[in-house]
């Protein structure tokens, strides 16, 4: 279950080979940016709720990575089972209806599951000086907990425009133009959840 020394942060998508590889890798490079190799305790995972299980990223997917500086390698698609969402503290997901195929499974998932930008909406309304430090001892699992209680409190106060304002587009099939879009569009909508997680700002970029 939920809790212990580290926080399982678990992104959904449909074929884990698009979106969620993409979300994965990027929160991975921004928490060692900020928090170093180890992420503070924060572990970043995907899975498909319909998973090419075995398969690797989609190519575009990978140079979109590759692109934005992170890791590409080594991925391996998963479908998403019961035991990733038993064990995960936060689920974020690309669509509405990914977020209520995993609520959909049970075990208690509805507190701790949003959409990746519903999520990005809830944590900009929140107060960062009041959760804990990151850089303490376990400060980062601590205030991603604190951040996550935060965020479902806020949940039914701070509606979307729309629906779809929530949600990331699927680019399978699609060229890669639209693919560095979507990318962009993940990159953007990441950047508040890991300053909120870190309580840092993303590292400046070196100089030319």
């Amino acid at each position: 279950m939920p809790g212990g020394a580290t926080f399982r942060i678990l992104y959904v998508s449909t074929g884990n080979v698009c979106r969620s590889p993409i979300t994965e890798r990027l929160t991975r490079q921004a928490l060692r940016d900020r928090l170093g190799p180890a992420g503070g305790g924060l572990i970043v995972e995907s899975a498909g709720t319909w998973g090419h299980v075995g398969a690797p990223m989609e190519a575009h997917a990978a140079r979109v990575l590759t692109e934005f500086g992170a890791d590409a390698e080594d991925f391996t698609g998963r479908e998403l089972l019961d035991e990733h969402v038993i064990t995960a503290d936060l689920v974020l997901t690309a669509t509405l209806d990914h977020r209520a195929h995993v609520i959909s499974m049970g075990h208690s998932a509805g507190l701790r599951t949003f959409t990746l930008k519903e999520f990005t909406r809830l944590v900009r309304a929140i107060d960062p000086t009041t959760l804990p430090d990151a850089l303490a001892p376990g400060g980062a699992v601590a205030r991603a907990r604190a951040l996550g209680r935060a965020a479902a409190a806020l949940r039914g106060w701070l509606l979307a425009p729309t629906p779809e304002a929530d949600e990331v587009q699927d680019p399978y099939g699609a060229p890669f133009p639209y693919f560095r879009s979507i990318g962009e569009e993940i990159r953007a909508a990441l950047d508040p959840v890991v300053t909120a997680l870190t309580g840092l700002p993303a590292p400046a970029p070196p100089a030319p």
